[in-house]
């Protein structure tokens, strides 16, 4: 966890509700029945993207500023539309409570984009990501210890939980999110991995040939 950007803190503040003097930032505050959560991103297939900063406030108040993030990975089951069997497990991107609030700025390479996503998450997250969802084969516990993040063309972004025990993937709804670009961008702004341009690269260029943007149902 490292300093954050004023801007970002006080956006982060905003949006989940907090005052300054309440945000605490101490690393023992208890944890969840299976230790840390986790948060990952992917991308369809071919249609490249990439998470440049997460600030995140949970519900103990602690607040996380990640630039050094796990990469975005594309996925082959991902085409066309969102597939709810999607796998992701993180090295990095990991913190100690359910998330009130989350902002991200990412560049979606197909659309030669920046965006920033704002999200208020609902209450009913906690209870979700604290209740076992069963036993696997060993007999030990499964859980939603993982929140999955798809970014799709046109800044189209869709959240999961994940199960450790490899069920589905369950939808998330947002108590409200919010996606930005351009002049609309406020704590991304200036925050990009692609400066000088976006280029085309890998399975894109074949991928997209002869299809119409926005390359599927999102």
């Amino acid at each position: 966890m490292k300093c954050i950007k004023w801007s970002l803190f006080t956006l982060l503040l905003a949006m989940s509700g907090c005052h300054t003097g309440e945000v605490t930032t101490p690393e023992e505050t208890g944890a969840m029945p299976y230790g840390m959560w986790e948060f990952s991103f992917f991308s369809p297939k071919a249609l490249p993207a990439d998470v440049t900063y997460v600030g995140i406030i949970d519900d103990k108040k602690i607040l996380y500023s990640f630039r050094t993030l796990d990469s975005v990975e594309d996925s082959y089951l991902t085409v066309g539309t969102w597939n709810n069997k999607v796998g992701r497990h993180a090295q990095f991107n990991k913190a100690r409570h359910p998330p009130v609030a989350m902002l991200f700025c990412w560049d979606s390479i197909i659309d030669k984009r920046t965006y920033e996503t704002r999200i208020i998450f609902s209450d009913s997250l906690r209870e979700k990501m604290s209740t076992s969802t069963g036993l696997d084969r060993q007999g030990n516990k499964t859980w939603y210890n993982s929140l999955l993040f798809g970014l799709a063309p046109e800044g189209k972004v869709r959240v999961w939980l994940q199960d450790s025990g490899y069920g589905d993937n369950l939808p998330v709804e947002p108590k409200k999110m919010t996606t930005l670009s351009g002049d609309k961008l406020d704590g991304c702004k200036g925050i990009t991995q692609h400066p000088n341009g976006y280029v085309y690269f890998g399975e894109t260029p074949e991928f997209i040939k002869g299809k119409t943007y926005p390359y599927g149902d999102w």
